[in-house]
Formats: C-alpha cells, sequence, structure tokens
C-alpha cells in the first residue's frame, strides 16, 4: 500500500518541483538581481532565507535559478534519449550489422568520461551547449545499449512475428509494436539521463562555464555563497536542498518505472 502510494505521489511531487523550477522567477517577491540588504543578512520577516554575498534577496534568487539549470538539463536528457532509443531499437531489431555498428560507436565513446568531455567542450562551446553535447555523446550509447538488450529478449514474441506476417514495415513496428513494450524501460533512463545532465550543468556552472553573475542559478549560487556559510548558511542551503530533491525525485521516478511491468503482471 505504501509502495502504491508513493507511486502515485512521486509523479506528482516531480512535476510541482520541475514546474516550481522552471516558472519560480515569476513568483520571487524582490528583483534577484538587485541588493535589497546587508550581504550576509540572517533570515528575517522581509527576508525569509536572508541575503546572499551582495546582499541580494536569496528566496528570489532561489525561485529564479533553477529556470536555466534545469531547462538545459531537460533538453539534454530529452536528445540523449531520443537518439539513444532509436539506436537501441535499431540495434536491437537488426543485430547482426546495425548492433555491431552500435556496439563498436558505443565502446568508442565511452572511453571518455562524460565530465572531462564537458570540461573539453565547455572550452570551445558555450556552457548549456556543452551539457548537450556531452549527455549526448556519453548517456545515448548507454541508454542504445540497454534498449538493444531488452529488444533482444522481446523480438520473438508472437505479437511480433504476427506483425511481420502481416507485411507491416520494420520501422512500423518498431515504432508501434516494440517500443510500447519498452516505455517502463525508457522510463526508467529517462530519470538517469536527467540526473546525468543536471550533474554536468551543475559542475560547469560551479566551474564558471555556466551563467554568468549576477544571473541567478543553483549552481552559480553554491559558489557563490560557500565563503559566507557561517554567516548565513541559508544562502548555500537554499540552492542545493532543489538541486538534490530534483536528483532524487529523478532516482525515485527511474525506481518506480522499473518495478511498474512487476507490478503490472
Amino acid at each position: 500500500m505504501t509502495q502504491i502510494r508513493w507511486s502515485a505521489a512521486a509523479p506528482v511531487a516531480a512535476l510541482v518541483v520541475f514546474t516550481l523550477a522552471l516558472l519560480g522567477r515569476y513568483l520571487a517577491p524582490n528583483d534577484p538581481e538587485q541588493p535589497v540588504a546587508v550581504p550576509w543578512s540572517t533570515p528575517t520577516t522581509g527576508l525569509p532565507l536572508g541575503a546572499d554575498a551582495l546582499g541580494r534577496d536569496v528566496l528570489s534568487r532561489v525561485l529564479a535559478g533553477g529556470a536555466n539549470l534545469i531547462g538545459v538539463a531537460l533538453i539534454a536528457a530529452a536528445t540523449a534519449l531520443l537518439i539513444g532509443v532509436a539506436l537501441g531499437l535499431v540495434a536491437g531489431w537488426w543485430p547482426i550489422r546495425a548492433g555491431r555498428a552500435v556496439q563498436w560507436l558505443g565502446d568508442l565513446l565511452l572511453a571518455v568520461p562524460a565530465l572531462i568531455l564537458a570540461l573539453v567542450l565547455a572550452v570551445a562551446l558555450p556552457g548549456a551547449t556543452a551539457v548537450v553535447v556531452a549527455s549526448v555523446l556519453s548517456g545515448t550509447p548507454l541508454t542504445a545499449r540497454v534498449v538493444a538488450a531488452q529488444c533482444a529478449t522481446v523480438r520473438d514474441s508472437g505479437y511480433l512475428h504476427a506483425a511481420v506476417e502481416r507485411g507491416e514495415h520494420g520501422l512500423v513496428i518498431l515504432v508501434r509494436e516494440l517500443l510500447p513494450a519498452l516505455r517502463g524501460l525508457v522510463a526508467a533512463d529517462a530519470g538517469l539521463r536527467l540526473i546525468t545532465a543536471l550533474q554536468l550543468a551543475t559542475t560547469l556552472a560551479v566551474l564558471g562555464f555556466g551563467p554568468q553573475p549576477p544571473d541567478p542559478d543553483w549552481a552559480l549560487m553554491l559558489s557563490e555563497n560557500l565563503p559566507g556559510v557561517a554567516l548565513n548558511p541559508a544562502a548555500l542551503l537554499a540552492p542545493a536542498v532543489p538541486l538534490a530533491l530534483c536528483a532524487l525525485l529523478c532516482a525515485a521516478m527511474a525506481r518506480i518505472a522499473t518495478r511498474e511491468p512487476e507490478g503490472m503482471a
């Protein structure tokens, strides 16, 4: 019973958190880029989370600081997932030719860690673009492999043989017959791709390859407010909590998706 309740609550919580992250700037009580108090002011009635290193409202910056980070992570994860699923379906359905090519490409791309790849790309590309490209190059092979492996277990199913006997085109079979059978796996992998993209986007922003001051950004707030953690801990905890919450919700959604077939059975 508890598992059922959590399975229903987790998607709602994820929707609320990610919506607030994307649209929170419209709820900010103050201009997130303008000083309103003495630097490192502790929480007061007018400033529930106090002020940051430059005296700006921490609450307003937190509300406005998730849009860029979450937006980039969503784009990066979605791109990696779409390409990976497409390659995995093709490799799983035609394992002799396409499967070997996808395997070889995956081995080549996975030889370089995602973070190192992102850092190298960030030298020549904007931070957001580097996150998307690195997520695609590092995440696509992983998605393609798990999808291809799952395809191999269901490609001999009766309903797929029936579709072949009806003369349906291979691509039609992949999209209409095979892909729905993999929805739980794809949903779980989507959560993992999003977590990886969040990690890359956060790391690059903390290292200075993302948004630049005075832009509000959760990752940028971490580096800006670390020196004053003893004066106003809320300034550092405020961006760290939503970042951790987003990652935990992604992990929870991925876990729920992997359990869904068992529950349905």
